[in-house]
């Protein structure tokens, strides 16, 4: 079985979902993008969707206090990890799906997720109409995205993807009534071997050894943006 009709292909995540549970368990140690998300609307008792979950990495931590978890993931290896994951937890449930087509009812969610996944700015207003439809009153959505206008990871980004403007996302975002959290956080690895093999899947390979070259040790800073906009 393929992806989701209409899933737009991960460079990193589908192709190496090992090397991409390094990078999630690197990021954010801190844990203060869920505390800046906590802070404008907490999840406890709710209802709520990962877009995007991957591998299910942070179902897990949504379920510890919300009443029901859904995650949704276009590519079936990474859903089916995310079910194997999250099989004894008995409020989450996987399933298969797009941004552009949430497998729920309408007025489902109270709180919804994507971090690093979709939501990158111009292009997916097809996927934002789908948040209008899943999204209950009073509910919030949180898009968790790079910050591409600084950091050392933001130097790094801009190299590797050139055609992404970091004003113009902003933009978009505030264009379509979306508010923004800037954060500093790391990434901070156990080892350079992780670290390496980190940045070789998210950049192009000469690129990727030329920054490696040029940084040394184990931490990267990482300037994210927590957008977010209450329906």
């Amino acid at each position: 079985m393929g992806p989701a009709r209409g899933a737009v292909p991960s460079p990193n995540i589908w192709h190496h979902p090992e090397t991409y549970e390094l990078e999630n368990r690197s990021v954010d140690r801190e844990g203060r993008i869920e505390a800046a998300m906590r802070a404008v609307a907490d999840w406890a008792g709710r209802d709520v969707l990962d877009l995007g979950c991957g591998t299910g990495f942070h179902l897990p931590r949504w379920a510890a206090d919300a009443r029901r978890v859904y995650g949704v993931e276009p590519h079936p290896g990474l859903a089916a990890l995310a079910a194997r994951r999250t099989r004894r937890l008995g409020n989450v449930t996987v399933l298969a799906g797009t941004a552009q087509q949430v497998p729920l009812p309408p007025a489902t969610v109270d709180v919804m997720q994507a971090r690093w996944a979709y939501f990158f700015g111009p292009g997916c207003e097809p996927g934002l109409r789908e948040l209008d439809r899943v999204m209950r009153r009073g509910s919030t959505a949180f898009v968790v995205d790079n910050d591409a206008s600084r950091s050392t990871w933001g130097r790094w980004f801009r190299r590797g993807y050139p055609s992404v403007d970091p004003q113009e996302v902003a933009r978009f975002w505030a264009r379509h009534g979306w508010r923004r959290e800037p954060l500093d956080v790391e990434w901070r690895f156990e080892t350079r071997t992780d670290l390496e093999a980190v940045v070789r899947i998210e950049l192009d390979p000469a690129l990727a050894e030329e920054v490696l070259a040029e940084h040394e040790g184990t931490v990267v800073d990482y300037a994210v943006n927590v957008w977010w906009r209450p329906y």
